[in-house]
């Protein structure tokens, strides 16, 4: 038998976006201390997620952080797409964040690529960098 009502049930409901409201961290000293919003939170997401080891830590989604060892002994004309590519892969999995480009690439410090780079979010831009040691 085929229903005849042709109502979807819950079509009166609004999706609603979370805010970015969260508690503040502090990457030098390890403390937390009261809460951010808007751009001063989307700049630690970024931070969170960069800092964060893909697949390893089972608390974390497997579309959670950015995958970096493999890059370790690799040659910086391999790092530098590469990077760019994994960064922009990571950051993007945020709805949040609309749009991450400008890169450009530190190398002179022996054994380490400097990734500078723009973050466009929902809450406005601001510049981000990723240090990696290959």
């Amino acid at each position: 038998m085929i229903p005849g009502n042709t109502i979807l049930p819950g079509r009166d409901f609004v999706v609603e976006k979370q805010p970015t409201y969260t508690y503040e961290m502090s990457p030098d000293s390890g403390l937390i201390r009261g809460h951010v919003d808007g751009i001063e939170a989307m700049k630690q997401a970024v931070y969170k997620i960069l800092s964060t080891q893909r697949y390893r830590y089972l608390i974390y989604s497997w579309n959670y952080g950015i995958e970096l060892e493999d890059l370790f002994g690799e040659p910086v004309s391999f790092v530098c797409p590469e990077l760019e590519r994994r960064i922009r892969e990571a950051l993007l999995w945020d709805d949040r964040i609309e749009e991450v480009g400008d890169f450009k690439f530190d190398t002179s410090k022996r054994g380490t690529v400097h990734a500078y780079f723009v973050v466009h979010t929902t809450v406005g831009d601001f510049e981000a960098d990723k240090e990696v040691k290959i």
